[in-house]
């Protein structure tokens, strides 16, 4: 099933969209990949959404991402004698480790990692930031605040501290279980929430064992300090900007959301924009302008993915959204601006033979009338390669393997195909431009772009291009490389 754009759709699944019918009918309206929230849902029904999800790829004979995201640590106070209380701008607040009911002076925060970090100064947010929380003076079990903004404050409100690196590990107990239950699974992505520093996408990529690819979520204002060294150790990135607008002034995700993406491209790694996109379609079918906007910014600046939240899962307009979406990716496409944004933005990277091959390929096909740039790609570095750099002609991935189509259903522009086993060049083309053809971008008078690396089954190894003819009698007639 072929888009008509190069940017991917992310839906989340949940209560109104669990059904076989439902999950097919966004998959054909534009869903690429399927994210299952581990916040939500034993794993039981992650299992059966999980099976439906790869008996739609069966029948639609069309590779579909799956991403499993981790809840992450939860951070909450604890609960009120009365339920709620009203604080006011000015009082002073008390949080402890007591367990003891809150009053309108004082609530138990149960998280010792928090107190060790505090220093007088630093803010605490309650509530998605609605309340926040500025320490006067604080010690290893107490800290002692001023109220800087009131509200009403409720059992079980989650708390954000933007202004320190918490030594609290991106993976709680809950999340490994249900990282080993999705890697079993067969999921193609695992998204890590709560990361603040390489070191929790390495205990992740560790405990994953290579069964599904890390893509880290950047919500925290730690993280983006260490961003660079995070995407480092990352196969790709989520800019979660729900909490990272929480933590962070709303005026700063924007510039913070672009720079973002501009790194990835250059990495070769994928990168959705998440949270928020179309949160009016929840109760809509019309999403507002200023949501539409949104959405096509973020395909402006490059994006590989879009991301669904709440609309999809448990929105009462769910396929609309998808549509929405595949609508305004299609209308931005066209759009002869984009593709000279893309292109101003791109970076020239030759540094190694495989950076070199893959611009030539671009350059090549935007040159002549080659249709397709076709590329052999086990563990997807090629595939990955070509995507940034953005070419005019669609992209097609070879591969034999399930799980590298998987991934790469998450990357921009990148058609994937599963193929026989190659083991010479000549196979590759052959598999190459028959692909092209059943895939109806090329018939038997155009070209396509191949590209491989010798020998086979070798990450990273590419140093062939060929311009080849999709004409069968000539394919066969060439010679073997």
């Amino acid at each position: 099933m072929r888009r008509q754009r190069n940017v991917k759709i992310v839906a989340t699944l949940g209560p109104a969209s669990s059904s076989y019918e439902m999950i097919r009918a966004l998959h054909e309206a534009g869903a690429d990949v399927f994210r299952l929230n581990m916040s939500h849902g034993e794993h039981a029904e992650i299992r059966e959404r999980h099976e439906i999800i790869r008996q739609v790829e069966k029948d639609c004979n069309s590779p579909i991402g799956i991403l499993a995201d981790l809840q992450g640590p939860k951070l909450r106070v604890g609960k009120f004698a009365n339920g709620e209380e009203l604080l006011v701008e000015g009082q002073d607040f008390r949080l402890d480790l007591s367990d003891e009911e809150g009053d309108i002076n004082r609530v138990q925060l149960p998280h010792k990692e928090i107190f060790d970090a505090l220093e007088p100064g630093a803010n605490l947010l309650v509530n998605d930031g609605k309340i926040r929380l500025r320490v006067k003076d604080c010690g290893r079990d107490f800290a002692n605040c001023e109220v800087t903004v009131g509200g009403v404050i409720s059992n079980r409100k989650g708390v954000n501290v933007p202004d320190v690196v918490l030594p609290v590990a991106a993976l709680s107990d809950k999340d490994r279980k249900d990282l080993e239950f999705v890697c079993e699974l067969g999921v193609d992505w695992l998204a890590l929430s709560f990361v603040q520093r390489p070191a929790d996408v390495d205990e992740a990529r560790a405990l994953a064992k290579g069964r599904a690819a890390v893509l880290a979520k950047i919500e925290k204002p730690a993280a983006v300090k260490a961003f660079d060294d995070i995407l480092a150790v990352s196969d790709g990135i989520m800019v979660a900007r729900g909490d990272l607008g929480v933590e962070l002034p709303v005026s700063s995700v924007p510039p913070i959301q672009k720079r973002l993406i501009r790194k990835c491209r250059t990495a070769a790694k994928p990168v959705i924009v998440a949270t928020q996109m179309l949160e009016s379609m929840i109760e809509s079918p019309m999403p507002t302008r200023a949501e539409v906007s949104d959405v096509a910014n973020a395909i402006y600046e490059g994006t590989d993915a879009i991301m669904l939240s709440a609309e999809s899962a448990a929105g009462q307009y769910p396929i609309e959204a998808v549509r929405t979406m595949n609508n305004v990716a299609m209308e931005v496409e066209c759009d002869p601006n984009y593709t000279e944004i893309i292109e101003a933005s791109r970076r020239i990277d030759h540094s190694t033979v495989a950076d070199g091959i893959v611009s030539a390929a671009r350059e090549i096909a935007e040159k002549t009338d080659v249709k397709a740039i076709c590329c052999y790609s086990e563990s997807g570095t090629t595939a990955l390669r070509v995507a940034r750099e953005r070419p005019r002609v669609p992209i097609i991935a070879l591969t034999t393997k399930p799980k590298t189509a998987g991934r790469l259903c998450l990357s921009w522009g990148v058609n994937t195909v599963m193929s026989g086993e190659v083991d010479r060049f000549k196979t590759a083309v052959i598999y190459a431009v028959r692909a092209a053809k059943a895939e109806g971008l090329a018939t038997e008078k155009d070209m396509v772009v191949v590209t491989a690396g010798v020998p086979f089954n070798t990450p990273g190894s590419t140093n062939i291009l060929r311009v080849a003819p999709c004409e069968e009698r000539l394919i066969h007639s060439s010679e073997t490389e």
